[in-house]
């Protein structure tokens, strides 16, 4: 390994003593130890479109801001993902920055939950997309060139540990930090695929459906999904857009 800054942080979230399903977290809680940052968070990427799932966040604040961009399908780590490129933005509350014109309905929610600088770093191998490493501050300022240099060893460094997580574990299954997180996308396939018969629409459209009210309602992608499958709510042509149980629709349910 070229950097051995990156070989320096795998030898600290690998440490023995620590579960591998917790490499993730331990990476996160690593990135706030050494760079001058509020928050961190990994999510993995998937390749249809602006989505993914969380692997780890250091606070509650930290995941529901990764929560909410793979809801919006905008923020600084789709656009990191996308273009594969570092997203920096030391100062949300300058004009421009997150408003209008780039994440327009994050860029408000960001701000209201008291982030003021945000840097993301897209984790990939060559053309292949793998995740993101998120940063957050609760004040503004740009990391100098020694916390950047940092930075982008934790994302390489993240980079290693997500493909080394990707491997089979020893009974050739899947390795418990990816359990969750996998299985936690099923569900929003498969909640998708029942709001495309209730409605009768697209997989593209009821997938934006199931982001609309996911943001309504303040609520998690994956929270309003595993409502839909265990039909809990079930999405119609109403005003509200859905119905709970015990209410007719005019609509059957699958």
């Amino acid at each position: 390994m070229r950097n051995p800054r990156v070989a320096e942080i795998l030898s600290v979230i690998t440490a023995p003593g620590g579960e591998e399903d917790a490499l993730p977290a331990r990476l996160c809680a690593e990135c706030l130890s050494a760079l001058s940052v509020s928050g961190a968070g990994v999510a993995l990427m998937t390749a249809d479109g602006p989505s993914g799932v969380v692997l780890a966040a250091t606070d509650d604040r930290a995941r529901q801001l990764e929560e909410l961009q793979f809801a919006l399908g905008e923020g600084p780590c789709v656009e990191a993902s996308g273009s594969g490129r570092p997203v920096l933005r030391p100062d949300l509350g300058a004009v421009g920055s997150a408003g209008s014109g780039r994440w327009p309905r994050f860029g408000a929610a960001v701000l209201d939950a008291g982030v003021r600088a945000i840097f993301a770093f897209p984790l990939r191998v060559g053309a292949i997309r793998v995740g993101v490493l998120d940063l957050y501050r609760d004040t503004p300022g740009p990391l100098d060139s020694t916390e950047l240099a940092d930075a982008l060893a934790f994302a390489d460094a993240a980079t290693v540990m997500v493909l080394h997580l990707q491997d089979p574990d020893e009974h050739g299954g899947v390795n418990a930090a990816l359990t969750g997180p996998i299985d936690s996308q099923a569900v929003v396939h498969q909640a998708t695929g029942m709001i495309t018969i209730q409605l009768g629409v697209s997989l593209a459209e009821a997938l934006l459906r199931l982001r609309a009210h996911a943001y309504a309602t303040g609520r998690t992608v994956s929270a309003v999904a595993a409502d839909v499958v265990d039909r809990r709510v079930s999405f119609d042509d109403s005003e509200s857009g859905t119905t709970e149980p015990g209410t007719t629709t005019g609509r059957d349910r699958p």
